[in-house]
């Protein structure tokens, strides 16, 4: 029987599952047979495509790369692929849109709708236009170069309050990534091959599990259709499947979208696609605040005033989003203009990363030379960025108003991290003076003693509050502490890993004598903060060549017990008062359990799920999934990868997407790493750029 190709005529076909993923197979047409023709779930699909409505639409059928002048979104066409089949998708995420798994995996049509080769019924295929500062410079126009917008679904009748308050649109935009071309490809092909995809579909839906506001990824389509890349120049280009990704979110508009209207930026020479066309910038104010933010629009009957409240909302959600971020360990890597999203929902999942060993500086984008979207960094880039959205939305929002809602970005965010983080140490009842002090000294013996982010908060929970009149009782409690809390530490050989430097030594040397004998051009040509915290790794580097493991594990011990002393006093503070101290106790360890997660999405999860992917395998994926939507309870039976092929030295990726490069730097070793462990020793080879 021949297998199913790309946009097939409506046809018969049999269903035959293999290792936990449907495959189809063609029998015959149904021309002349008499048969009823039964819908797709997705034909079913009630679409109401407002945006387009209320928006410009560039309808030019012009194909390639172009400027696209005075328009929101272009008309485009998906390009099909061969052979569409599932890798994954997302019972939760469909269901917002009104779906139900089990029939949209019964649907031999499914896998072309999801994967660009067939149009619904309603769907309007567009690209959006935007543009953005990427690095720091303004990078003119940008746009949907692999995405497209396939419409707006009105939510099922019965979908949840909570989601409607959190959309009150009652839409929900599907795009799919991955489709081909668009005017905004520029030299690209708009394609995403197998390996972002899976970060991105998995990812989307962790750190929605999380509790972090994010944009949703409904299924994962795969296919035959191949593409070249050799993203890291090595002469060793590759064919790799592409592969698309069903993408949810009330909206994809962002930061970047009200940048088209920029004038020309001196720094760079370019400016905005639609720039004089200011009643554009109106119309896009007006669509945003009307369809989600509706009490922002019912309550300012002044146009100022109502785009200062607008503009004051979009900063709030931004700090809350970012907080909740640095409170996972989670880091963007790309957080330009363009991939922030206009409601504060994480966006664009490229080289993201969770910390694995705590480090403030930790850059999980290998492309990032100067540390710019760091981890401790990304609060302030985020307000830089609230910036250039203030910028894009003036006049509508005059300069001196937007400034003073700056002003209460960096309070408003230290409130939500304060917020965040006395929920995963437990401290419910009081709010302390000291409890910010408490916090940076937790977060400095981890990054003294190369603490693991994740684990480290888990353990926490497990530290008791103090019991009145057991004084005896304390130093064996501090020591059970302190040894639970030290199996999460590094080594000393993986801490001369981590304060190696990543400067070639003899650019440093040359930079530290540029900045004696020409301080000037020094300050011109080096990131001053770069040179900086190498210096800081040189230094700790040579401490760490003058002990043995002994010395660094006393230490280790030492910062260890100074801090759960310090914990256990400050839990002291909390039961004062407290009738029932053991109700406090169990209250404080569900809400501890509920806050800290015990999996997050990292590096070497995800690599193996793209190993086994690539291997035909799809089932780590699934698997992976149903872990990562329950992040905060032990799954029996789900505990450890059932992937255990081989680590591979090849060079692989794909520029702005979070592609990564295997290794097999354990290549003999087989033992599963379950997923709520400390990396492997091969993970440290995983680039993501």
């Amino acid at each position: 029987m021949a297998s199913l190709n790309v946009c097939l005529p409506r046809t018969i076909l049999l269903c035959v599952r293999v290792v936990g993923v449907r495959y189809f197979t063609y029998i015959g047409t149904m021309d002349g047979m008499g048969l009823p023709v039964s819908r797709s779930p997705l034909e079913r699909l009630q679409f109401d495509n407002v945006a387009l409505k209320k928006l410009p639409v560039d309808t030019s059928d012009q194909s390639g790369p172009r400027t696209v002048e005075g328009a929101c979104f272009s008309r485009v066409k998906p390009q099909p692929l061969i052979k569409p089949r599932f890798v994954a998708v997302s019972s939760d995420a469909l269901s917002l849109i009104g779906l139900n798994t089990p029939d949209v995996l019964d649907d031999p049509l499914a896998p072309e709708y999801l994967g660009g080769c067939r149009v619904m019924p309603g769907s309007e295929p567009a690209a959006h236009c935007y543009c953005g500062h990427q690095f720091g410079s303004f990078a003119g126009q940008l746009g949907d170069g692999a995405a497209c917008f396939l419409g707006e679904v009105k939510a099922p009748a019965d979908q949840c309050p909570e989601l409607l308050r959190e959309n009150p649109s009652g839409r929900w935009e599907i795009q799919i990534k991955g489709s081909g071309q668009t005017p905004f490809s520029r030299q690209a092909d708009g394609r995403k091959v197998l390996r972002s995809s899976i970060r991105e579909f998995l990812c989307s839906e962790a750190v929605f599990a999380l509790g972090v506001p994010t944009t949703r990824a409904g299924s994962l389509v795969t296919s035959d259709t191949m593409v070249i890349r050799d993203v890291y120049y090595s002469g060793n280009p590759r064919k790799e499947r592409c592969s698309v990704v069903l993408r949810i979110a009330p909206t994809f508009i962002r930061f970047g979208s009200f940048e088209i209207f920029k004038a020309f930026d001196e720094n760079t020479g370019r400016q905005g696609p639609s720039h004089g066309h200011d009643e554009i910038r109106g119309q896009m104010m007006d669509y945003v605040i009307e369809t989600f933010y509706p009490e922002i629009q019912q309550n300012h009957t002044d146009r100022v005033e109502r785009n200062v409240a607008f503009f004051r909302e979009v900063m709030r959600r931004t700090a809350r989003m970012v907080a909740q971020w640095q409170c996972v360990g989670f880091c963007h890597g790309v957080l330009n203009t363009d991939n922030m999203s206009i409601l504060g929902l994480t966006l664009d999942y490229g080289p993201y990363g969770f910390m694995d060993r705590f480090d403030p500086e930790f850059i999980c984008n290998a492309s990032d030379n100067s540390g710019r979207y760091s981890y401790q960094a990304q609060p302030a880039v985020c307000r830089w960025n609230l910036a250039r959205l203030a910028e894009a939305l003036d006049p509508e929002l005059p300069p001196s108003r937007a400034e003073a809602v700056l002003d209460e970005y960096l309070p408003l965010y230290n409130t939500f991290y304060l917020g965040n983080m006395r929920r995963k140490l437990g401290l419910l009842r009081k709010e302390e003076p000291e409890d910010e002090m408490l916090i940076t000294e937790l977060l400095q013996a981890m990054h003294n003693t190369g603490a693991d982010f994740t684990n480290t908060f888990r353990c926490l929970s497990q530290i008791p509050c103090p019991t009145e009149g057991n004084d005896e009782a304390e130093e064996g409690v501090v020591k059970a502490a302190t040894d639970l809390l030290l199996e999460q530490c590094a080594s000393l050989g993986e801490l001369k890993a981590a304060n190696k430097p990543s400067m070639d030594p003899r650019e440093l040397s040359m930079l530290l004598q540029l900045a004696q004998s020409n301080p000037s051009l020094y300050h011109m040509i080096s990131n001053q903060s770069t040179v900086a915290t190498q210096l800081e790794k040189l230094a700790k580097l040579k401490e760490l060549q003058d002990v043995d493991e002994e010395e660094v594990k006393a230490n280790h011990r030492e910062d260890w017990t100074a801090w759960v002393t310090a914990y256990r006093k400050r839990l002291a503070v909390e039961i004062e008062g407290q009738s029932d101290t053991q109700a406090l106790q169990e209250e404080r360890v569900t809400v501890m359990d509920s806050t800290n997660p015990r999996y997050v999405l990292r590096n070497y999860i995800a690599q193996n799920a793209i190993e086994a992917a690539e291997n035909g395998d799809f089932t780590e994926v699934q698997q992976v999934l149903k872990v990562l939507q329950k992040p905060f309870t032990t799954q029996l039976g789900l505990e450890q990868p059932r992937w255990l092929g081989p680590r591979r030295v090849d060079e692989r990726g794909e520029r702005d997407e979070g592609e990564q490069q295997g290794s097999e730097a354990a290549a003999s070793s087989q033992n599963p790493v379950p997923y709520d462990s400390k990396p492997p020793v091969w993970a440290n080879e995983i680039c993501v750029t």
